[in-house]
């Protein structure tokens, strides 16, 4: 075995349902004023998933662009990690099904989760397999948070989309390249700020419950704010010191997208340049984990990542659970 000097990412991809949901839509049914919702979260539109749509499905989607983008060969994929909050069923986990539509017959595969971060726990994961074993690893986010939405709840409501992104990481011999530094966080005071309250051990499924209590809710919005901004500064600022950088040294800033008023905010705290920034939640709202690897693939669909950029990966969501750190391309 000879451990890599670095990861790099080789490959990207994503992919949507084929419903596109506007906001006129939803704005319709919870009697808001045409334009509330672009106001308040930067959200146009979002992808829901149709009868018959399954997470895996749309994961090995985002998994077999990825692959195809970077060349590697499925016999080469040593791990598969898939980070989602909303798998095919309770049990068994969803990776190895992901795994096998995409025919990675020597892959181990595991689901993780960790809500609207699990992204960056899963990238964190990756590389430190890949520099450990010299071998590939595919990490897939998906989600299908439409079919956890509360209709009338209007907090999430408005927020939540369907979506899958992946990257296939694979042995560098750049030292320079790679993850260069990662910090992450949880802060268990908040865990009760997003949650779907039954249907887990604590609380499973009996005969007469409600149907919203298998739902999606956000209890404070202005809470969940503050505490996602302060988590990815300070976790982005952390990243950053580790790994000798200043903010403006950045190439690219690649934030979670849960509300355009959070990451600007991170943004601005930061002191980074709004053009930096990527911005997919115009088009395709917040899907959770998903939304950092599906804003990768599409702005290295737009503009190639080139060598040696730096980018800073940021996160935060429900547990509460966030991250940063800097990757260098």
């Amino acid at each position: 075995m000879r451990l890599a000097a670095s990861s790099r990412m080789a490959g990207f991809g994503h992919a949507v349902p084929g419903r596109c949901v506007y906001n006129a839509e939803i704005e319709t049914t919870l009697g808001l004023e045409p334009g509330w919702i672009e106001r308040r979260t930067g959200i146009r539109s979002r992808y829901w998933a149709n009868d018959g749509d399954t997470l895996s499905a749309l994961a090995a989607e985002a998994g077999r662009m990825a692959l195809s983008n970077s060349g590697v060969a499925p016999d080469d994929v040593a791990l598969t990690l898939l980070a989602t909050s909303t798998p095919d069923h309770l049990l068994p986990p969803s990776a190895p099904l992901l795994a096998h539509h995409l025919g990675l017959k020597r892959s181990g595969a595991i689901d993780l989760a960790g809500a609207c971060s699990g992204f960056l726990y899963a990238l964190a994961l990756a590389d430190a397999f890949v520099r450990v074993h010299g071998r590939s690893v595919l990490v897939v986010a998906a989600n299908i948070l439409s079919r956890r939405i509360n209709p009338n709840e209007r907090a999430t409501a408005v927020l939540f989309a369907d979506a899958a992104g992946a990257v296939v990481l694979c042995p560098s011999d750049e030292p320079e390249a790679g993850l260069r530094a990662v910090e992450l966080a949880s802060d268990g005071s908040g865990y009760e700020l997003i949650t779907i309250p039954a249907g887990g051990s604590n609380r499973p499924f009996e005969s007469g419950m409600a149907g919203e209590e298998f739902l999606m809710s956000m209890k404070d919005g202005r809470e969940v704010f503050s505490r996602a901004v302060r988590v990815m500064t300070d976790c982005s600022r952390a990243a950053l010191s580790r790994a000798g950088l200043m903010a403006s040294q950045l190439d690219r800033f690649v934030p979670h997208q849960a509300n355009t008023r959070i990451f600007d905010a991170v943004s601005d705290d930061l002191g980074i340049d709004p053009s930096k920034t990527a911005r997919t939640i115009e088009r395709f709202g917040n899907s959770s984990a998903a939304t950092i690897p599906l804003s990768l693939s599409s702005a290295n669909a737009n503009k190639p990542f080139a060598r040696g950029e730096r980018l800073l990966l940021a996160a935060a969501g429900a547990g509460m659970i966030g991250g940063a750190c800097v990757w260098v391309t």
